[in-house]
């Protein structure tokens, strides 16, 4: 199969991916947004739509900023099929993509490509389906294993997994790209030490680390563009 032929049939693939995605993740919006109200008109309970709404503008707001700073970063990582996958499914920074950037790696894949596509979209597939299957088996053996789970002795564990998670495969990257990682890092790390409050908006954070790096890439850029020239 020439070069042209497998453009074309990765074109058609993502225009199926894209038809595919939308409809669900419509279907998906109005199951998630219809449940709440489904039950309480039911059991009658419907909530005060004019609270609701007032406290969902108040929380809304700055969610809003953090859901489209997750969509414009983690899109380009994953492509169409991952990107809708780890956005219906959700949980994208604890699992979604750990896994996708892991088996990236693993295949040597390079973001934007068409290997970069699928493999995302399998990994975080398959990602999804041990999620499930995992939650089941928590739903099954939750009583039996409440003792070991509340557990004092584990309570730091399960507090500390995803930041040991991101440590490790950070740290990867970090090693590689010291001179545009070293500040961010230490930004950051300084100000969550001061601010321990920020903790609970990582995602929001994820701008202004990422500000920094793209303008440490791009004086580093310039100059070595003028040591060249």
């Amino acid at each position: 199969m020439s070069e042209q032929e497998k453009l074309a049939v990765f074109e058609r693939y993502n225009q199926r991916t894209h038809t595919i995605g939308r409809v669900v993740s419509v279907i998906t919006l109005v199951l998630l947004l219809g449940a709440p109200f489904a039950m309480g008109a039911i059991l009658g309970a419907m909530p005060d739509v004019g609270a609701v709404a007032k406290c969902f503008f108040s929380v809304g707001i700055v969610w809003m900023v953090s859901g489209v700073a997750e969509y414009l970063i983690y899109t380009p990582m994953l492509g169409a099929g991952g990107g809708y996958l780890a956005f219906i499914t959700g949980n994208l920074i604890n699992m979604k993509i750990p896994c996708a950037i892991s088996a990236r790696d693993m295949v040597g894949a390079k973001s934007g490509t068409a290997e970069n596509e699928v493999i995302s979209t399998l990994s975080i597939a398959a990602s999804s389906l041990v999620t499930i299957l995992v939650l089941a088996l928590g739903v099954l053996l939750l009583v039996p294993l409440q003792p070991v789970l509340q557990s004092e002795v584990l309570q730091p564990a399960f507090a500390n997994v995803v930041p040991a998670l991101f440590g490790a495969m950070s740290y990867k990257y970090f090693r590689g790209n010291m001179k545009i990682a070293a500040v961010p890092l230490v930004v950051m790390s300084l100000l969550f030490m001061l601010v321990p409050s920020l903790t609970g908006s990582t995602s929001f954070m994820i701008i202004p680390s990422g500000a920094m790096a793209i303008a440490i890439t791009w004086i580093l850029y310039r100059r070595e563009r003028k040591s060249n020239a």
